[in-house]
């Protein structure tokens, strides 16, 4: 149960980071549709997601052909989106996702060569968790442009949702050694070393270790290396971890929880085993006299009685037998 709900709270937290929380508006040119392009820049800047992407909706009347506009209608409409998702409004995300796909599908076609129509677009898919397809867009975007970070680590948060747990360790490292101030990468380097099979629980420690010596007050970091600990068996360290979250959060009940678990596991792990009885190796019974009594030693027991008998008889041939005494 544990685990479960931690790697659903985790994969969640994955497409919650991977979203830019602003995405920076595409450059905008003075002609056709500039005013209303910078009018929805700034809307969108204010959070008024909605209203950007009419602004920019009326921009691209001006200049359909215009690539930017698509790409900015496109990032309006996903943030609205996710304002909604954090709102409660499933239906109402649905439909802003649903439209900023389609617009960034227009970007692709309309700049094909441009590595950012593809990154946009995949990111999108994966915030509604169609993992293969934006895994494609990504690979395409890499195609287009192979050094760039961001869509690495996008293609690693994919990874994740399909349980590639390889691929995203090879893609999240790589962004750790271009960038080894990325926080986020060794965060989700550590998930997906845990979840491997077999899981290199020992690797995923040190990510998490790395975190929490760049921020002890990170409790994020510090309730999972205790997680990580636990399904390591090592619950003398994972106790600790545990503790630490509940002094800084006494309310939290997972966490509580693990705690009391990683104590009972280590209290039984502990436990002297009771002793085992020990088994005598069976001793030999002692032999009676007659098992003692071999048949050699009977025959010749035998065979002597039958000398005896014998001499006897020789000795007494020829002497007169007593006379009965009886009348006849």
């Amino acid at each position: 149960m544990l685990n479960k709900q931690t790697l659903t709270v985790v994969i969640v937290s994955v497409l919650c980071c991977a979203a830019v929380q602003v995405d920076g508006a595409k450059p905008v040119k003075k002609d056709g549709g500039g005013n209303h392009m910078q009018r929805g820049i700034q809307l969108a800047q204010e959070k008024h997601f909605d209203a950007a992407a009419d602004e920019f909706g009326k921009a691209i009347q001006q200049n359909p052909k215009d690539s930017r506009g698509y790409a900015n209608r496109g990032t309006a409409y996903r943030q609205g989106a996710r304002a909604a998702m954090a709102a409660g409004d499933s239906e109402g995300a649905s439909t802003r996702y649903q439209s900023a796909l389609a617009d960034f599908a227009k970007y692709i076609e309309l700049a094909p060569k441009d590595a950012s129509g593809y990154v946009d677009h995949g990111q999108t898919l994966s915030e509604l968790k169609q993992y293969d397809a934006a895994l494609a867009d990504f690979n395409k975007a890499l195609e287009l442009k192979p050094e760039d970070l961001n869509t690495i680590k996008f293609r690693g948060f994919a990874e994740i949702g399909l349980n590639q747990w390889d691929k995203a360790v090879a893609d999240f490292s790589a962004v750790i050694q271009k960038k080894p101030d990325d926080l986020q990468s060794y965060d989700r380097r550590a998930l997906a070393y845990r979840s491997m099979k077999p899981a290199n629980y020992d690797a995923a420690i040190a990510d998490y270790t790395f975190l929490i010596t760049k921020n002890p007050n990170d409790m994020e970091a510090t309730t999972k290396r205790g997680y990580t600990y636990s399904l390591a068996q090592q619950y003398e360290n994972a106790i600790p971890d545990f503790q630490a979250v509940l002094k800084v959060n006494p309310q939290d009940n997972d966490t509580f929880q693990r705690l009391q678990y990683a104590q009972s596991m280590l209290a039984a792990k502990n436990a002297s085993p009771s002793p085992t009885p020990t088994i005598a190796s069976p001793t030999p019974e002692e032999k009676s006299l007659t098992d003692q009594i071999k048949p050699m030693y009977i025959a010749i027991g035998v065979a002597v009685l039958l000398v005896i008998a014998v001499i006897v008889r020789l000795l007494t041939r020829g002497k007169a037998e007593p006379t009965s005494h009886r009348i006849r």
